[in-house]
């Protein structure tokens, strides 16, 4: 491993530093994106029951705010409970705004690395390539030993930036589209609980 880094050249040092932070986010990802932690199951039918048995005071409210990100999209609402649909909406848009921004953490980082990473490999062959035209200008072509080292550094760098590249990408659009469908859900279920709240429907979980 060791070697195929010095033979790539100093470049391949910042690919290397790239590939342990996409590692690290992605993992990170797969374990704050779950949709157990971020909506939970029944949480709605919940803060139903709390509230047709009259439980639903402050301390319930903060400790639903802790939950989760949904529970806290459903505490700016139920803040406003007593005031009209509209506000109650308008305080769960603000508060769950908050929460898509936060849900994005460190994709953008994943993105740059995925973007990045092909051109730290490009800029590796340029200068590989620099360095075999400056070794034949100096010494011909005689002996391709000499060439080899600019040779190595052109080709490892490219495969070591695309390497990279290739699955941050995929991981980067993964995350993307599970952000886009947590934040569906939480939208839906917090509709519901407002709706629920102000008599427009039944709540589908009160069995």
């Amino acid at each position: 491993m060791f070697e195929l880094i010095r033979a790539g050249g100093f470049l391949m040092w910042p690919i290397l530093a790239c590939s342990i932070i996409s590692m690290a986010i992605i993992a990170e990802r797969f374990w704050s994106l779950r949709e157990t932690k971020i909506a939970p199951t029944n949480l709605v039918a919940n803060v139903w029951q709390w509230h047709k048995s009259d439980q639903l005071d402050a301390k319930r409210i903060q400790a639903l705010r802790t939950n989760s990100p949904l529970g806290m999209i459903l505490a700016a609402g139920l803040l406003n409970r007593k005031h009209s649909r509209e506000i109650m909406k308008e305080s769960i848009e603000e508060v769950g705004r908050l929460v898509a921004h936060g849900l994005e953490r460190f994709l953008n980082t994943l993105g740059t690395i995925s973007s990045i990473t092909p051109l730290l490999g490009l800029l590796g062959t340029v200068i590989g390539m620099i360095k075999v035209f400056t070794v034949i200008t100096s010494h011909g072509i005689g002996d391709p030993s000499i060439l080899s080292e600019g040779i190595s550094e052109a080709l490892l760098t490219t495969a070591a930036g695309l390497s990279v590249a290739i699955p941050s990408l995929m991981f980067y659009r993964y995350f993307r589209g599970k952000v886009d469908d947590l934040v569906v859900t939480m939208e839906q279920e917090a509709l519901k609980m407002v709706e629920v709240m102000h008599g427009i429907r039944e709540n589908d979980n009160s069995q």
